[in-house]
């Protein structure tokens, strides 16, 4: 390989990169979102979506009251990766706090059981967003790349090698 087919390659590499984050950055602007999607690690939600499902997130919790039956993004003290699911019951103190219990669609009981120890219902601050929209399967590419080193190399050997 020459010096100008080494060129082209990084330069290519460079392209499919800065797409990317033009892509990503135009969602967190459209959004107000620092993270405005989510793929679907779990088959958790298969009513609704699949393993593999890229979310659009959008609305901050505080911009508008959740409501039953509604998807949202939250995460638990303790746990790097948020969970998407929906909200089951809403439960208002009379001094107007709102507490949530969630839900997977294709989970048979509560997610009590994944709330951090003592948490029975999820505060206001523990939503972190509500789904908005998906694109099926576009994710699958995501969880292949972590879940499989091989089909990791393979995609990284494709992207340099191919012209």
């Amino acid at each position: 390989m020459n010096k100008r087919q080494l060129y082209y390659q990084v330069l290519n590499f460079g392209k499919i990169v800065s797409s990317a984050l033009m892509l990503w950055k135009g969602l967190t602007v459209r959004t107000g979102s620092g993270s405005p999607a989510v793929v679907l690690l779990s088959g958790s939600m298969e009513r609704a979506f699949h393993r593999g499902d890229f979310l659009f997130l959008a609305n901050r919790v505080e911009d508008h009251p959740v409501g039953v039956e509604e998807i949202v993004v939250f995460r638990i003290e303790g746990r790097e990766v948020p969970i998407v699911h929906r909200v089951l019951k809403i439960h208002e103190k009379q001094n107007g706090r709102m507490k949530f219990l969630t839900k997977g669609d294709n989970s048979v009981v509560d997610d009590r059981g994944l709330y951090k120890q003592g948490q029975h219902w999820l505060e206001k601050n523990d939503v972190v967003r509500r789904a908005r929209g998906f694109v099926p399967y576009v994710g699958i590419v995501t969880i292949l790349m972590n879940d499989d080193p091989k089909f990791q190399c393979a995609v990284l050997f494709l992207l340099v090698h191919c012209e």
